[in-house]
């Protein structure tokens, strides 16, 4: 006799939700899309317009404030060396896609970090739905992207921000939760308030931690933006699209190259600004 075990519909079920979830939102995300959309063309079309020069030397000047001379030294030399090759606009429109998505994160995950560590109930919830964002490839965030916002910049950084996020929320929620039991207990004693232990206590301690989230969503953001090249993102990430379809082998390593000296430069910064605050934290700066 031949058993035959029914098929779960699974990918019915996943298709039907998704159809069900973009004709209910669709008005909130053609809004949400038009609003990105200004906002990243803008920011691309501002800083392209404007001289190459300007813009390396207003950008090395704001990086030497935020860190050291030679993070700024080696930034000058990329930012110098990517425009000499003919990669700046496309430097500039990843740049600007990683912005906009690092700062929607941040907004998002903090807060929900911040709670996931206050209330040990939605901390345990939230905890398997970062293991599982965490856990699926990286392509499969583009797939709702699509009919949520079509092709394009926007679409990439809607599956941006949902991929780059884990971090910060899970790290913003270790570092609060790690907290020295005694300083708690001191803050208890001295009558302190739930908003002002969290405050006073427990962020400028969990500052440090918080930091290599906010390093890591930044990096998680960087290397979405390149696979987000598939649906029509642009930038380095389509220049290296662009050169796997030509077989061009020498442009490929080129725009990958670029990517990887703008994500030292990005996580150089993000370093220094974590040891800088820590050693505020702790007295020590």
């Amino acid at each position: 006799m031949d058993w035959t075990i029914p098929r779960l519909p699974v990918a019915a079920f996943f298709d039907a939700a998704l159809d069900l979830l973009t004709q209910q939102f669709s008005g909130v995300t053609r809004a949400m899309s038009a609003v990105l959309a200004t906002g990243i063309n803008a920011s691309t079309g501002f800083l392209t317009g404007m001289p190459p020069w300007l813009v390396i030397l207003v950008t090395v000047v704001l990086i030497w404030r935020l860190s050291t001379l030679r993070i700024a030294i080696f930034s000058a030399a990329t930012l110098l060396l990517l425009w000499n090759v003919g990669l700046w606009r496309a430097t500039v429109q990843s740049l600007v896609l990683v912005m906009f998505s690092t700062l929607v994160a941040l907004a998002i995950g903090i807060p929900i970090g911040i709670l996931a560590a206050v209330s040990t109930r939605f901390w345990r919830v939230t905890r398997p739905i970062l293991d599982m964002m965490q856990t699926l490839p990286s392509f499969v965030y583009l797939i709702p992207a699509i009919p949520f916002f079509g092709l394009g910049a926007v679409s990439a950084c809607f599956a941006t921000i949902v991929f780059s996020m884990p971090p910060v929320i899970r790290l913003t929620a270790l570092g609060l939760l790690q907290t020295p039991p005694h300083l708690i207990e001191a803050a208890d004693a001295f009558g302190s308030t739930r908003w002002q232990k969290l405050v006073k206590v427990q962020m400028p301690l969990a500052v440090p931690t918080m930091m290599a989230g906010i390093n890591q969503t930044i990096m998680l953001a960087l290397s979405m933006v390149v696979i987000a090249a598939m649906i029509g993102a642009g930038g380095l990430g389509g220049e290296v699209w662009r050169a796997i379809q030509r077989l061009d082998a020498g442009a490929g390593f080129q725009a990958g190259f670029a990517i990887v000296l703008v994500a030292v430069i990005l996580d150089r910064i993000t370093h220094h600004i974590s040891d800088r605050l820590q050693a505020r934290t702790t007295g020590t700066g």
